[in-house]
Formats: C-alpha cells, sequence, structure tokens
C-alpha cells in the first residue's frame, strides 16, 4: 500500500472518530439541555355552560380545561408542560405517556364512588364518569407499566389510591365526624392548617421537617390507602393528607394544593424535586 492509500485511510479513520464523537457529544448536550416533558391531566366539562358564558363556544359543546397554576409550576420547576385531554380511546393516552418523562394528575371534581366498590351518597358533589374512567386507568397503567414519576394533587392522590384498591371519604364531615377541610375562607395561596409529615419520608426529605403548613379546599380524602402505599402526612385532626411509594422511584400524592401556593419556596419544592426525578429518570 503506498503512502498516498495510507494518508487516505488515516483521514477516513480520523473523520469517522469525530463524527461519533460529535454524536456522542450531541446527544450528551440534548440530555443535559433537554427539558421533561410533563404530561398533565385535564378537567372535563360536557355542560356547555362554560363556552356559553364566556362567549366562547356554541350551545352542546364539550370542555377540557386545567388551572394555570399547574402549568406555571411545572414550567417554572424546569419542565414543558403538555395537557393530557380525555381521549376517545385509551391507546391515545397511552401513545401520549410514551413521549412523557413524567406524568401530574391534577385536582378536580369529586372521584366517583362507583369506581371504589361503594354507592353514591347524596353528600357526594359533581361527578365527571369520563374523566374518572380515563384518569384511574392513566394512574394504574403509570403505576404498572412505566417507571415514570408520578406526582398527584387534591384529587389526584384520591384517584391514585384508588387506582391502587383503596378507598375514599365520600364526605369528611359527615362520613367521618372530621373538621372542614374546605377552607375557601382563606386566599387559596395561604396555609390555612398545619400537616405532620412522617420522618425519614420523602415528602420530609423535600421540606427538610416534620410539619408544614398548606391550604385546603376537599371534602373527601383517602379512607384505606391502597396496596403498596404509605401514610407520610396526616392533618391536625387525622385526615390522611399524602401518600408515598417506597423506593427510590418518584411516587407521590399529596390533598392540598402546592401550585396554588404560588408564592411559597418552601411549597415548590415539591415541583422541583418532581422534575428533578423526572430529568434523571430520562438519563
Amino acid at each position: 500500500m503506498n503512502n498516498e492509500n495510507k494518508y487516505k485511510q488515516r483521514k477516513q479513520r480520523t473523520n469517522a472518530n469525530n463524527k461519533n464523537k460529535e454524536m456522542a457529544q450531541t446527544a450528551a448536550e440534548r440530555n443535559t439541555v433537554m427539558k421533561p416533558r410533563i404530561g398533565i391531566t385535564c378537567n372535563f366539562e360536557y355542560k356547555d355552560e362554560i363556552g356559553l358564558l364566556t362567549h366562547m363556544g356554541a350551545a352542546g359543546q364539550k370542555w377540557h380545561y386545567l388551572a394555570d397554576h399547574y402549568v406555571n409550576s411545572i414550567e417554572k420547576a424546569g419542565g414543558i408542560p403538555v395537557l393530557i385531554p380525555i381521549c376517545g380511546s385509551f391507546e391515545t393516552v397511552k401513545e401520549m405517556v410514551s413521549c412523557l418523562d413524567g406524568v401530574l394528575i391534577s385536582g378536580g371534581h369529586d372521584v366517583n364512588p362507583r369506581e371504589y366498590g361503594m354507592p353514591v351518597k347524596k353528600y357526594s358533589g359533581e361527578i365527571i364518569p369520563q374523566r374518572d374512567s380515563q384518569d384511574i386507568a392513566l394512574a394504574k397503567y403509570v403505576l404498572k407499566e412505566t417507571d415514570l414519576p408520578l406526582l398527584c394533587i387534591c384529587r389526584g392522590i384520591q384517584v391514585m389510591n384508588v387506582a391502587a384498591g383503596g378507598t375514599l371519604w365520600q364526605d369528611l364531615e359527615i362520613e367521618g365526624g372530621y373538621e372542614n377541610h374546605s377552607n375557601t375562607m382563606f386566599p387559596f395561596n395561604f396555609a390555612s392548617h398545619q400537616v405532620e409529615l412522617k420522618a425519614g419520608t420523602r415528602l420530609e426529605q423535600i421540606f427538610g421537617k416534620v410539619e408544614i403548613g398548606v391550604n385546603s379546599f376537599h371534602h373527601q380524602a383517602v379512607l384505606q390507602p391502597g396496596d403498596g402505599f404509605s401514610v407520610t402526612a396526616v392533618s391536625e385532626d387525622g385526615v390522611i393528607e399524602a401518600l408515598e411509594l417506597p423506593g427510590e422511584r418518584f411516587v407521590l400524592g399529596v390533598q392540598w394544593h402546592p401550585e396554588m401556593m404560588y408564592d411559597s419556596d418552601e411549597q415548590q419544592n415539591i415541583f422541583r424535586t418532581f422534575i428533578s426525578a423526572c430529568r434523571n429518570a430520562g438519563l
């Protein structure tokens, strides 16, 4: 082989090596720079009042909607919010989940008691069966079929609990004899009662202490925890305020609304920790 051919081969190998290094570097940079995509479940309204009252829609239209505090908290923490609507086929939802790095099940209407084997009592609030069906199926799918981090808020913790075989109080005051937990007399970003966090839990690690102040806008709550979940926070009167799945994976449900406490750096730690877990899960 003459020198010219040897030179050409060395040049080709060098170019190939450089290209491989560039590709590896680009992939590493993409993993470092790319923000985790977080699916957030939407509320669903089968009535047309929303569109008619706001003059945005026509009679008979259904609506998918979400409070902006969820979007803002995820974005502020470093994630990309992706809204999950109520779909005609759950296969569509599964396709969406395959593109996500984490899932947040948001708050909303009461969960249908029939989903956890109980008759509907007269003191249950408004029920949206379409959303219940999809949200519970989504929680089951994320928990059993994926390793994605999961954060559940207010109704979300109840959905997660039902998906794991747990049950709910249909009304805390009437059925459980607890204090009122729908503290609408307070501004939504203010704490209205205290919550005790169990030592050694993820929540204690997030907050760095065992007692915090939270807001409260619910009349239902976890009664019997679902399979595998640990109670990691309780209110002053003994209501279950948080559930966690033990282990390294981030699976957390809270009964309060940390996204509404947007000006509390302490509460926003929940979202920062969640996004960090989503980012690390994608590596």
